[in-house]
């Protein structure tokens, strides 16, 4: 990759994450994972992951959801029990997106993630157990046209 230089004064500097967000369309999906997530073959992957816990999952969800439509999330149901603190943090980062969160078990987020509808897999960090999140890509839009 050549050397780049951005002008961007806010928000996502990442090239790689900004062409795959931007290239995002509705019912796409998108993982955002912790580092141990198994990564899909034949998937782009986003490769975030420094050192553990950094950047940290909710961080990058943050940055994301303020860019990206997000109409459905999908999460392990495993979080509640075996990460409840995480699992608090993770609905509140989620609230203002509006999105409807499915629990799923983790096996089955496994297969999802490596289905036909994922667009790309971002790896953060994250050493919390059952972190990772598959986002629904949704439209910033609807309704007639208003003009």
């Amino acid at each position: 990759m050549e050397a780049y230089k951005t002008m961007l004064k806010q928000g996502i500097l990442h090239p790689q994450l900004l062409r795959v967000l931007g290239e995002t369309g509705h019912m796409d999906h998108l993982m955002i994972s912790d580092s141990g997530m198994p990564q899909p073959l034949g998937k782009e992957r986003v490769d975030l992951a420094i050192l553990p816990q950094l950047p940290r999952l909710l961080d990058v969800l943050s940055a994301v959801t303020d860019v990206l439509t997000v109409e459905k999330v999908f999460v392990a149901e495993e979080v509640k029990t075996v990460s409840p603190r995480y699992h608090s943090k993770l609905l509140k980062a989620l609230k203002p997106t509006g999105a409807e969160i499915v629990y799923i078990p983790h096996a089955r987020l496994k297969e999802l993630s490596n289905g036909p509808t994922l667009r790309a897999s971002v790896r953060t960090g994250e050493c919390t157990s059952y972190s990772t999140v598959i986002l629904q890509a949704g439209v910033p839009y609807g309704g007639d046209d208003l003009t």
